[in-house]
């Protein structure tokens, strides 16, 4: 059997794959690792059939539709969930054929509704559901503490001492370990009456993910994060250097516009000279009653670099074809001892 592991921090994804057919399915996909994942495939000559998602994520993004798009497998999850994207949903004891594998489908609810582990030959690859030393937390949507004990004690743990288990997040540093020695030392598994580990669950005071309802949003529509976003923007649009922009401005160089996206407040207090300020928000609605000429050269600026570049690919799209966006922006600007105006400027406002 083919078997590989993909580290993305504490992420785990896995790539499984029939050694007679070459037939492979990638489970628990990270964004930041399409590549690797990508890469891996072709360098085992391997086939990806099936795109698993063990769960709807909340503390990462998911490459499951970029995986998807590029090889055409079908995401496959749960029945429950709510993933738009997911063609191929599965129930509890169903198979999926891959070549000789086969890999079998359990639902083990409680850290979210649409939980679910994949069995195969020796081992089980348990998602968020049972993890090395610990339990996947049941405080996020969907999350529910009976459920995950049923999943754990009624379902999993009855599984044969020497099933090795590969979870979807490893924070101890193991790769992985087995059902028996879970049983064994695993502390939240020591709550074996029902209402003593609700009890335990409920009782855990655990920091909520820096990207949930960015991670919720994204891996149950199929829209894009704002990383995404802004690398798509960036693609689009070629950027300026602040050592060309200064040079520019002392030779008092008035072919091209310096535009302002931030809000007004921020260019009051302090902006690059002679930029003229119009907000992100009313770019759109105003853009062409200050600049009918198409081909006028544009310099869009914001306090940090990434709402300019948006603004900037936006203009692009609007038929604005010389826009270019501040490689930085105003903070960098001041940091490296450039000249600001401040104060309120009304030639300057569009």
């Amino acid at each position: 059997m083919h078997f590989h592991t993909i580290a993305d921090g504490g992420c785990r994804s896995y790539i499984v794959g029939c050694p007679d057919t070459d037939a492979a399915a990638v489970i628990d996909p990270v964004l930041g690792q399409i590549e690797r994942t990508a890469g891996l495939l072709a360098r085992e000559g391997l086939s990806l059939r099936y795109v698993i998602e063990t769960h709807t994520h909340a503390d990462h993004f998911s490459a499951a539709r970029l995986l998807r798009q590029r090889f055409g497998a079908p995401i496959v999850m749960h029945r429950n969930s709510g993933a738009s994207d997911a063609e191929l949903r599965v129930d509890d004891g169903h198979q999926l054929m891959l070549g000789q594998l086969r890999l079998k489908i359990l639902y083990t609810p409680g850290h979210t509704r649409d939980s679910m582990c994949i069995q195969l030959a020796d081992r089980v690859l348990t998602g968020d559901t049972l993890l090395i030393g610990g339990t996947g937390r049941t405080d996020l949507p969907t999350g529910d503490p009976g459920a995950l004990y049923d999943s754990l004690f009624n379902k999993l743990l009855l599984l044969p001492d020497d099933t090795k288990i590969f979870p979807a997040h490893v924070y101890q540093g193991k790769a992985h370990s087995t059902i028996g020695e879970e049983r064994e030392t695993n502390r939240r598994l020591q709550f074996r009456e029902r209402e003593k580990f609700v009890a335990m669950m409920q009782s855990l005071d655990l920091a909520m993910p820096t990207h949930l309802t960015e991670a919720l949003r994204t891996n149950i529509s199929g829209g894009k994060t704002v990383r995404q976003l802004l690398d798509d923007a960036a693609a689009a649009t070629p950027f300026m250097a602040m050592d060309e922009l200064a040079i520019r401005l002392q030779a008092r160089r008035n072919d091209f516009v310096v535009l302002d996206v931030r809000e007004r407040d921020a260019w009051e207090r302090g902006r690059i000279p002679g930029a003229k300020h119009l907000a992100r928000g009313q770019l759109e609605l105003k853009v062409d009653e200050h600049f009918p000429d198409p081909d006028i050269e544009i310099l869009t600026v914001c306090e940090f670099g990434k709402l300019s570049t948006l603004a900037a690919a936006t203009l692009r799209t609007l038929g604005f074809r010389r826009t270019i966006a501040l490689d930085g922006g105003m903070k960098s600007w001041r940091e490296a001892g450039y000249p600001i105006d401040e104060g309120y400027d009304p030639a300057l406002m569009i």
